[in-house]
C-alpha cells in the first residue's frame, strides 16, 4: 500500500511512461508534474523514487544530460499495474461503504419492527 506522496508520484511517473513504458525525465519536470498543495524538494523526490524501484514498480537509472540531473524510468509489471490496483482499492472502499450503509438501514428497519411488535 502506497502512501499519498508516493501515490502522487507514481501517478506522475506513470503518466509520462504508460505509453511507451520508458521515459527520461528531470526531477524539476517531474515535480511539475504534481500536485501544487505539497511542495516537493528534489531530494524528496529522489529519495521516493528510489522507495518505488526498490518495490519494484519501475528501474530507475539516474544520469546526467548537459549538468541536468536525470533519471531513466522503465516500467515494470507492478509500475504497469499501478492504474489498476488504484481502481480497485476505490471499489473496495466503495463497496465497505454500501455494505455499512446497507447494514445501518437493516438494523434501523429491524428497531422499527421489534418496537411495532413490543
Amino acid at each position: 500500500m502506497l502512501n499519498r506522496q508516493e501515490t502522487e508520484i507514481m501517478n506522475a511517473v506513470y503518466g509520462v511512461c504508460h505509453e511507451k513504458g520508458i521515459c527520461l525525465i528531470s526531477p524539476s519536470e517531474l515535480i511539475a508534474l504534481l500536485p501544487p498543495r505539497k511542495k516537493y524538494t528534489e531530494e524528496q523526490v529522489e529519495r521516493i523514487l528510489g522507495e518505488l524501484a526498490l518495490d519494484d514498480y519501475f528501474e530507475l537509472l539516474s544520469s546526467e544530460r548537459k549538468g541536468e540531473k536525470m533519471f531513466v524510468i522503465s516500467l515494470r509489471a507492478n509500475g504497469y499495474a499501478f492504474k489498476r490496483g488504484f481502481v480497485q482499492m476505490k471499489r473496495d472502499v466503495a463497496q465497505k461503504i454500501f455494505w455499512a450503509v446497507a447494514s445501518a438501514v437493516v438494523a434501523f428497519v429491524v428497531g422499527m419492527i421489534l418496537k411495532r411488535i413490543f
